[in-house]
């Protein structure tokens, strides 16, 4: 039991925090209790530096993160921007979703063919990727 998360459910999941929903807070626990994989697009230590550098985000966010992927056997598993990633880009229309990191951590979901954990409205509106919430 995979999944592909967004950079808020992460972190959300990571602090045990109320925004995240029950069903994705079940949704990601089965998947560590299972042996399954969390899959964490690149892009989302982008996301997380930015706001972090500018003082909008707790400077500990990063480091955390970084050593929750780094724990032996952790279910977290960073995914790399790949080319045939980028491929699968154009099947996130702009239209329906026009920032890129989010184009980008949906077009992760799609060609992994998994889940995508998000709250993000614009990419529950996809039809061509599940998303849990």
């Amino acid at each position: 039991m995979d999944c592909v998360t967004d950079t808020h459910a992460l972190s959300w999941y990571l602090y045990a925090m109320p925004e995240l929903s029950a069903n994705a807070k079940n949704y990601m626990d089965n998947a560590a209790a299972s042996g399954g994989c969390i899959f964490v697009p690149t892009i989302s230590f982008v996301e997380i530096t930015y706001p972090a550098e500018k003082g909008r985000l707790g400077a500990n966010v990063l480091p955390r993160i970084n050593a929750a992927i780094q724990t032996p056997n952790s279910v977290l598993k960073p995914i790399e921007l790949s080319h045939q990633l980028t491929i699968t880009l154009s099947q996130i229309p702009r239209q329906i979703v026009p920032e890129m990191p989010d184009r980008i951590i949906a077009a992760t979901a799609l060609h992994l063919n998994l889940p995508l954990v998000t709250k993000d409205h614009k990419i529950q509106a996809l039809q061509n990727i599940q998303t849990i919430w």
